[in-house]
C-alpha cells in the first residue's frame, strides 16, 4: 500500500521511548519509514492529534494499528483486540481522507467487485447482524473518506485500513489489503475518525 501524503493542516505524532510518556520524546509530522532509523529501538507510548497508521514491521509492512486521536500510555491501548499482540511498531504514517461527513464506501463478496454488495455510510461493528450473509468481504471501493475493517465482530482481530486516496480507493482483493492479510474474512467495519 502507498504511503498516504500529509493532509494540509496535518499535526502530529508525538512519541516516547518508554511507557506512560516517559523517556526520548520525538515529534513527527509525517511518515516514519522506519523507527530505528530515528534512533528509537522500541516505542512504548503516544499523543496523536489526527489519524495514524502504525505498522509492525519497517516499510509499512505487516500487522496494522489505527492510531486516532488521543493519548496511548502503553501499549495495550493501541494493539488490545487484535488477532495477537504486538509489543512492537516499527513505522508509520498518517491517514488520508479521514472524514466522517462524507464517507462512503461499497463492499462486496467475491473478488472484483463481483457478488453481493452493500452500501455503507456509516459504523457497523456485526455485518451478520445487519444483514450481510458471508463472513467474507473479498473486494472494496472507498468512493471517500477512510475506514478500518476488522476480522472479527466488534472490531476485534486484525485490522486493514482502506482509503479512498490508495488506490484509487479500490481493493480488488484481499492481498491489496496489507502485507499480512490473510484471508477475506470480515465481520465489521468503521470509519477512521480524524
Amino acid at each position: 500500500m502507498a504511503p498516504a501524503a500529509p493532509q494540509p493542516g496535518c499535526v502530529n505524532i508525538v512519541v516516547w521511548d518508554e511507557e506512560f510518556f516517559q523517556g526520548r520524546r520525538q515529534e513527527f509530522t509525517t511518515e516514519c519509514y522506519d523507527m530505528r532509523a530515528c534512533g528509537f529501538q522500541t516505542l512504548r507510548s503516544f499523543k496523536i492529534e489526527s489519524g495514524w497508521a502504525g505498522f509492525e514491521h519497517v516499510g509499512f509492512q505487516g500487522q496494522q494499528f489505527v492510531l486516532e486521536r488521543g493519548k496511548y500510555p502503553r501499549w495495550e491501548a493501541w494493539s488490545g483486540s487484535h488477532a495477537y499482540h504486538m509489543e512492537r511498531m516499527s513505522s508509520f504514517r498518517p491517514i488520508a481522507c479521514a472524514n466522517h461527513r462524507n464517507s462512503k464506501m461499497t463492499i462486496f463478496e467475491w473478488e472484483n467487485f463481483l457478488g453481493q454488495k452493500g452500501e455503507l455510510s456509516d459504523d457497523y461493528p456485526s455485518l451478520p447482524a445487519m444483514g450481510w450473509g458471508s463472513s467474507a468481504v473479498s473486494s472494496f471501493h472507498a468512493h471517500s473518506g477512510a475506514w478500518v475493517c476488522s476480522q472479527f465482530p466488534g472490531y476485534r482481530g486484525f485490522q486493514y485500513i482502506l482509503e479512498c486516496d490508495c488506490h484509487t480507493g479500490k481493493y480488488k482483493h484481499f492481498r491489496e489489503w496489507g502485507s499480512h492479510a490473510q484471508t477475506s474474512q470480515v465481520q465489521s467495519i468503521r470509519r477512521i475518525q480524524q
